[in-house]
């Protein structure tokens, strides 16, 4: 896993909101459950079955993707989960604290390959990050998360294409023709770019097969 610019400037933020929101969307730094599912709902098109898959959450906070699939009839095999905060990752296993199916670490490291990634909102906030230096790390990470990705990944980001009187300095607003295109040539033939359900951000879908 690539380092984290301003590693602990991000554990901060994200820990401010978890304090005063708790285990709910609010508390993930998400305007609202609904916009939180509404892009669940992009990530998980990466899936292609519906049963007997194992999937990991980067940047899983307190677990919110776990339960969502088992409410649109999802059944994996093992659920892994990784964050950064450890606060987080207690509040993850507690709400899923059935270890045979899940896991749930700030350890990248133990967890080993599997099927499909999805990450939602692990790039929003580069706080005081310079743009280039934050596209860097974007760009490490894909890498990193697609050679732990049997079958694919999938990530969201806001996007540039956001209103500028809405648009906050400490926050990371990524351009989604350059990231298509280098994930196009640079990572898998097969990518999809979501740009079309109603948020001001943006979802990259990469399969390694057709």
């Amino acid at each position: 896993m690539p380092d984290i610019p301003n590693i602990e400037g991000v554990r901060n933020y994200f820990g401010k909101a978890l304090s005063e929101y708790g285990a709910t969307a609010e508390g993930a730094d998400w305007n609202s459950t609904n916009s939180q599912e509404i892009r669940f709902a992009q990530l998980i098109k990466v899936i292609n079955e519906k049963a007997g898959f194992t999937i990991l959450d980067y940047g899983c906070g307190y677990g919110a993707l776990a339960e969502y699939l088992g409410k649109q009839g999802y059944s994996y095999n093992h659920f892994y989960g990784f964050d950064i905060l450890e606060p987080m990752i207690s509040e993850a296993s507690r709400l899923h604290p059935d270890s045979t199916r899940y896991t749930f670490t700030t350890n990248f490291d133990e967890i080993a390959a599997v099927d499909y990634t999805v990450a939602s909102g692990v790039f929003n906030a580069r706080l005081d990050t310079s743009y280039e230096e934050w596209t860097d790390y974007v760009i490490e990470t894909l890498h990193s998360i697609d050679k732990r990705s049997r079958k694919g990944f999938a990530v969201n980001f806001l996007t540039k294409y956001s209103d500028l009187e809405k648009m906050q300095d400490r926050l990371y607003y990524a351009d989604p023709g350059y990231l298509f295109d280098y994930c196009k040539k640079n990572i898998s033939f097969n990518v999809a770019l979501l740009h079309d359900y109603g948020l001001y951000d943006f979802t990259l879908i990469i399969r390694k097969n057709a």
